[in-house]
């Protein structure tokens, strides 16, 4: 719960928070258990893959100063699934709930900073305003809630009760514009653009019917609001133009722009050794050589699979590939709410994975992919069961946290 309840705070909290879980799993015992729940997960195998050809490459590549950091980071992308495919379903809900409770909390910090203002506790200020990756990542946490929002509200259509949808929508479209507007995340607004459609297709699959009407009703939403904000369409008009001038050869700060070199790098960097790549840590040295002498600092290509594909070839990209859009995949044929739930969050950190540094980067990484793997660990929970239910404590467990009369 703690990880849950610290994934908008500084990284150092959720460093803290993986290190105190790390430490309770193999302290507290039942490690044959969590290890036989291991084995058995369908991600087993390309996180061995992912990993095992890590050392490889470390091992026969050459090493850059780099190397430690870049090592590190890759491994810990590792080990924060492990972590959350290791975790049992009652520790996978207390996790949710930290998430959801927290992220409640910043909704209600949201609304109120904007309607009648007043100074904002430092490690907060990511939350309701833009502060480097860190506002990324919540962007994207925001967008998590948001579509979790959109998939309870289309369930509630689905079972004839539209009046119960109405307030999901409108926290998912209120989500929308804080991650468009305040904390500007052109990443979250394409990443829910790109989910909301999918989880009607998830839902609506087998009722064509219903399925076109939701998806021209979304489509109607979506101009609507592209229309009615300007500040989203100039951000969208933005990129365009920026991908248009990187084309033809222009250079200058743009967030589209350093992407443009960077994904052109990159990929020539794969094709000239698509086998071991260039080593662990090798991306930043081949960057120095390759990009443009404005970019010179940047020390990750915003695409978490050409970054591992430079420095580990194919194999170490197939094998990250596998393991977010294999995820993408479990919570896909899970055919309820709970395998709708995930489908959401896992296709976010892939599209985020995609289009930013959204694992490779810890201040992202160790918020997002660790709430994308919780809702996934959860909808790999045995069909017959329902495991959001029971999210919220019973008055069971309320009793038993209560202090008794006479020990107080």
């Amino acid at each position: 719960m703690f990880w849950g309840l610290v994934v908008f705070m500084p990284v150092g909290l959720t460093y803290l928070s993986a290190l105190l879980l790390l430490a309770t799993m193999l302290l507290a015992g039942g490690l044959r258990e969590r290890s036989a729940r291991l084995r058995a997960n369908p991600l087993w195998w390309p996180l061995v893959a992912y990993l095992a050809w890590t050392f490889i490459v470390l091992a026969i590549g050459p090493h850059y100063p780099e190397t430690g950091s870049n090592l590190f980071h890759g491994l810990r992308i590792g080990l924060t699934i492990l972590m959350a495919m290791a975790l049992t379903r009652e520790e996978a809900v207390w996790a949710l709930r930290g998430f959801l409770l927290i992220a409640a909390l910043n909704i209600l910090l949201v609304v109120a900073y904007y309607a009648i203002g007043f100074p904002i506790w430092s490690p907060l200020r990511a939350v309701v305003m833009e502060v480097g990756n860190k506002s990324i990542s919540n962007a994207l946490l925001f967008s998590v809630v948001a579509s979790t929002a959109a998939v309870w509200g289309i369930a509630q259509i689905a079972a004839h009760r539209p009046l119960r949808a109405i307030p999901a929508f409108v926290l998912m479209l209120g989500l929308g514009l804080v991650v468009a507007l305040p904390l500007t995340s052109r990443t979250s607004v394409l990443a829910l653009l790109l989910v909301i459609p999918v989880v009607c297709i998830h839902q609506w699959r087998s009722h064509l019917k219903m399925l076109v009407s939701a998806l021209v009703l979304g489509a109607v939403v979506l101009a609507a609001a592209l229309y009615q904000l300007p500040q989203l369409q100039h951000k969208v008009e933005t990129g365009v133009e920026e991908i248009e001038k990187a084309q033809a050869g222009e250079i200058f700060k743009g967030s589209w722009v350093i992407r443009y070199y960077m994904y052109r790098d990159t990929g020539l960097m794969i094709a000239d050794r698509p086998l071991t790549g260039w080593g662990i840590g090798g991306w930043t040295d081949q960057w120095h050589k390759r990009g443009p002498a404005l970019f010179a600092d940047s020390n990750m290509p915003h695409n978490d699979f050409l970054w591992v594909g430079a420095q580990g070839g194919l194999p170490a990209l197939l094998s990250l590939l596998a393991i977010m859009a294999g995820a993408v995949w479990q919570a896909w044929k899970r055919p309820d709410i709970a395998g709708r739930y995930a489908l959401a969050a896992t296709l976010i950190a892939l599209i985020a994975s995609s289009v930013n540094s959204a694992v490779r980067d810890a201040q992202i990484g160790l918020a997002l992919l660790w709430i994308a793997m919780v809702y996934l660990r959860l909808a790999q929970e045995p069909r017959e069961t329902q495991p959001w239910q029971g999210l919220w404590p019973t008055r069971r467990i309320a009793a038993a946290l209560e202090v008794p009369p006479q020990s107080r």
